[in-house]
């Protein structure tokens, strides 16, 4: 059982991961190699003839292959990693006898993705380069501990009996109540457009990556499974 969570885990880390970053590479890296223009001041954001308009740059994204190769890698990794803890979530449901289909890891993945991704970036969104954030002691510290309650959160709707089901409510509530850290003033040097688009096209791939990585490691451990 130990080693098919390992096998299971491990490849779906590889096929989610290089999905993931393939789709970084088409939507993310652009967006993210401009926030770099403005952040080293090549293009400036409403420029000293005080005209609130900057030309769109289209980068391509080079041959820098020493930091696409690490791309790639940290998303490997980072994939691998989820993959354990949703094989791990599989298997004690399995416990529990609630069997998992390949389909049902597709809501298994995108649970994932609301605890660890979008959860955390209600409060704190992906920055782009050329925008100013908290001090990253706080934002680490909230970002923690909204994943970890709205983990809890889920986990108590899918396996709660009774008032703990309803617990989960004000659980993954909580950290938004709270509230993440929040600049006092604003001076960021990035359009606001391409902020936003950086967040929307961050979000929309980091949830294609766990939709990809909760269905691999499903089906990967039932096949795995049904051959013992």
């Amino acid at each position: 059982m130990i080693k098919n969570l390992f096998v299971s885990a491990i490849c779906a880390g590889v096929v989610a991961g290089l999905i993931a970053a393939l789709l970084q590479f088409i939507f993310v890296i652009p967006t993210l190699l401009e926030g770099e223009l403005f952040e080293s001041g090549s293009h400036i954001h409403f420029g000293a003839d005080g005209s609130p308009q900057s030309e769109r740059a289209v980068p391509n994204l080079g041959t820098d292959w020493g930091r696409h190769t690490m791309t790639v890698a940290f998303n490997i990794i980072t994939y691998a990693g989820y993959g354990l803890l949703l094989a791990a979530m599989i298997a004690y449901a399995a416990l529990k006898g609630i069997k998992t289909s390949a389909r049902q890891g597709v809501v298994w993945g995108f649970c994932g993705f609301v605890a660890v991704q979008l959860a955390p970036a209600i409060g704190l969104p992906p920055e782009l380069p050329g925008t100013i954030g908290p001090e990253v002691g706080s934002r680490q510290i909230w970002w923690l501990f909204t994943i970890v309650a709205t983990s809890i959160g889920i986990g108590l709707i899918a396996f709660g009996r009774g008032y703990l089901t309803l617990a989960s409510i004000p659980i993954i509530a909580l950290p938004q109540l709270i509230g993440a850290p929040q600049l006092d003033v604003f001076f960021g040097v990035a359009p606001p457009e391409l902020a936003a688009e950086f967040v929307t096209l961050s979000l929309g791939c980091a949830a294609a990556g766990w939709v990809i990585l909760g269905y691999t490691v499903s089906a990967m451990l039932f096949r795995l499974e049904e051959s013992i």
